[in-house]
């Protein structure tokens, strides 16, 4: 059993030795007196033994003891690929391989495992003696092995123990194994770990000129038996390989096992070619670690993109520009392989994505590397997430919230070069009023710093339970962004609480924002289970779940002030034995699996799919000036109207101009109708008036006629 794995082993060292490629991401090769080469060890020699009865480490396996039963497997390997009840609270399996000093290793380097992923613990042997243990099923770590100096054969064993208890809650199937890849690292007197390259832009005060920084962010180890001064060089390329500057920085001098963390500065030269949906522009990242001597102890790169990710006036902006998030969410989960993705299965889902017209997408843990690579190639953004998952009870005391903290920081250090990457959610759905509970909000404050801290270039977030009636938490209102997981029509919610009607969700919004003026708000998570046909009133359809899909869509759209909803999720995942899903109803199928999903498990759309792929494309991802301004209530500028607002406004200027036109011709002819009339009247009463005064100098004359007519009579 042992002679096949070495015959596997020598190929890959010989192919190493000769045209071994550089670390993924290497934005520029390393100089020629440079480091050793990564060796990829997916396909080098590995063999797997399962231990149904955890037996292995009484009987000595990691010794070559005992009655194991190992079959040859490639990385990524899951202990057992299907979402078995009998598995779910826990198994435990065995690999190992036999390794080799690679040929050619410079002096003065020794050699590690950089395992990516182990779920859930890992117990590391090298010729049957535990070296490292390693409890985090999430962060990658990496175990020296300095043994390798001796240029023999040694045997390297892992134990994948996949065993829980009931916290911490996970809201996916409880998988075990080496579920990503692995490589054999070289490690320098001097090693970085863990380098960022954070672009940021800056702005003159009076608005004028941009430029952009990428700030390098990293720690430095010395692992060597002197004091050394490291010094760290940093340099950039743009997308079509041009260099685009470079810097540089020296850390204080490190004794023997200390650590120091460098951050400087890169100036980005030539013209910004900006990252985002619809136009991935890829720089190039290279950092060395110099020796005093000016010698390469170790090569890192990465592909990044210039762009910015901010909050303002309660909106999600991106390169300036208020976006409309729409998606759905994943999880690393595909039929016949649970999380140990092929690069088949990561092509896969970016494509499936792809095909829906996402350009956003979730997971509530750091992504696969391979698998954010191809969403920051594909211009898809991420809200990435730590994986702390209701878990308040696990927040209480000092020890819990810092095992905690450490997650957050692996998450962050893991996704915080990808462009992809537009926020780092520091938990999901935990209590509903964090302020009361002392743990949860100390947690949330010190992960909230260590985020701000990691990252500076990206808006701070938590995702949160939806239910109507709680007051605003400050906890947090401290939040850059909010996610906003809404079940509103299909789960029940919470005695005076209720979350059962749809028509609720609107108001609800409407309250997270009179709560949370400053926070830019998402729907991060809604869906309905579907597994059958049948009506459209009834739970568990496939017609409900298209109803619902559209009916919060309808709301998301209704909502100005919320920026963008992501579906829970693309693709169906197990999640855990005899799942309900919230329909409770007793003639629905009961299985692993979570059946929100617009795909099912072995890959078919359902038909709610193309509700949703429909709203995507008929959303635009930047959202227009006429869109923002209703959001913010304000009055859309006469510039930003385009060439249909101008046309309206000019129609509509023209209307009220001829309403205006004919109300002045009614006046006109009411004055001139009133004008005739007054006169009319004036000359009737001066026709009248002389006819009275002739009638009375007639009767005058008349008068005085007849006096003039009567004779005198004398009287004596």
């Amino acid at each position: 059993m042992i002679l096949r794995p070495v015959r596997r082993v020598a190929a890959c060292w010989t192919v190493a030795a000769l045209a071994c490629v550089a670390l993924a991401g290497t934005a520029a090769a390393a100089p020629a007196a440079g480091p050793p080469r990564a060796v990829d060890l997916d396909a080098a020699g590995w063999e797997y033994a399962p231990d149904p009865q955890d037996a292995g480490l009484r009987d000595g396996w990691a010794r070559g003891h005992g009655s194991a039963t190992w079959s040859a497997v490639d990385l990524p390997h899951v202990l057992d690929p299907r979402p078995d009840t009998k598995d779910f609270h826990g198994q435990t399996g065995w690999y190992r391989i036999r390794l080799t000093r690679p040929s050619g290793t410079p002096a003065g380097f020794d050699w590690g495992v950089r395992f990516d992923q182990v779920r859930r613990v890992a117990d590391v042997f090298l010729d049957g003696r535990r070296v490292a243990v390693h409890a985090d099923p999430y962060a990658p770590f990496t175990v020296a092995l300095p043994q390798l100096r001796d240029g023999r054969p040694h045997e390297l064993v892992v134990r994948a123990d996949s065993h829980k208890g009931k916290e911490p809650r996970e809201g996916w199937w409880n998988w075990g194994g080496m579920t990503r890849p692995a490589r054999l690292v070289p490690l320098g007197a001097l090693v970085t770990h863990d380098p960022g390259f954070l672009p940021r832009r800056t702005c003159a005060a009076d608005g004028g000129s941009c430029s952009w920084t990428v700030l390098v962010d990293a720690t430095v180890e010395n692992r060597g038996a002197t004091t050394i001064v490291p010094r760290l060089a940093a340099r950039l390329t743009d997308p079509h390989g041009r260099p685009a500057g470079s810097a540089g920085a020296t850390a204080r001098p490190l004794a023997p096992g200390e650590r120091a963390r460098v951050r400087f500065r890169v100036p980005v030269g030539g013209d910004a070619q900006l990252w985002g949906p619809g136009h991935p522009a890829l720089y190039g990242a290279a950092l060395d670690t110099l020796a005093p001597d000016g010698s390469v102890l170790q090569h890192d790169g990465a592909r990044i993109g210039l762009r910015t990710v901010g909050v303002r006036d309660g909106l999600l902006v991106v390169n300036g520009r208020p976006v409309e998030l729409r998606g759905a969410s994943i999880q690393e989960d595909v039929d016949g392989h649970g999380p140990a993705l092929t690069d088949a299965d990561v092509r896969s889902i970016v494509a499936q994505l792809k095909a829906v017209g996402a350009n956003v997408t979730r997971a509530h843990y750091a992504l696969d590397e391979r698998l954010q690579r191809g969403l920051d190639a594909a211009g898809i953004m991420v809200w990435a997430q730590a994986p702390v998952y209701h878990r308040d009870k696990l927040l209480v005391t000092e020890s819990q919230r810092d095992t905690a903290l450490s997650t957050v920081r692996a998450a962050v250090l893991a996704t915080r070069n990808h462009p992809s990457t537009i926020t780092h959610s520091v938990a999901n759905e935990l209590s509903v009023i964090p302020d009361r509970v002392p743990g949860t909000a100390a947690f949330l404050r010190d992960a909230r710093a260590l985020t701000v801290d990691l990252d500076p270039t990206l808006p701070t977030s938590v995702d949160t339970l939806s239910y109507p009636g709680y007051a605003r938490q400050e906890a947090y209102a401290a939040f850059q962004l909010l996610g906003v997981n809404s079940y509103f029509g299909w789960y029940p919610g919470k005695p005076g609480h209720s979350t059962a009607d749809i028509r609720s969700l609107p108001p609800y919004l409407k309250s997270m924002r009179a709560m949370y003026p400053n926070s830019g708000l998402v729907l991060t998570e809604f869906g309905a289970e579907a597994t059958m046909t049948g009506p459209a009133t009834e739970k568990q359809t496939y017609a409900f779940q298209q109803v619902y899909t559209r009916d919060v869509l309808a709301a998301v759209k209704a909502a100005p002030t919320l920026s963008g909803a992501i579906y829970w999720t693309l693709r169906e995942f197990a999640v855990k034995p005899s799942w309900d899903g919230g329909a409770q109803l007793s003639t629905a199928d009961r299985d692993a699996i979570h059946h929100k999903g617009l795909i099912t498990y072995d890959g078919r759309p359902k038909p709610a799919y193309e509700v949703l792929r429909r709203d995507i494309r008929a959303t635009a991802v930047v959202r227009p000036d006429a869109d923002v301004a209703l959001a913010l209530n304000t009055r859309l500028p006469d510039h930003g109207r385009g060439r249909v607002g101008f046309g309206v406004a000019l129609a509509i200027l023209i209307a009220v101009g001829a309403l205006l036109a004919l109300d002045l011709w009614a006046f006109l002819g009411w004055r001139g109708a009133v004008v005739a009339d007054a006169h009319e009247a004036r000359m009737r009463r001066r026709r009248a008036l002389r006819a009275r005064r002739a009638a009375v100098a007639a009767a005058v004359e008349a008068a005085e006629a007849a006096e003039t007519a009567v004779p005198l009579r004398v009287v004596a």
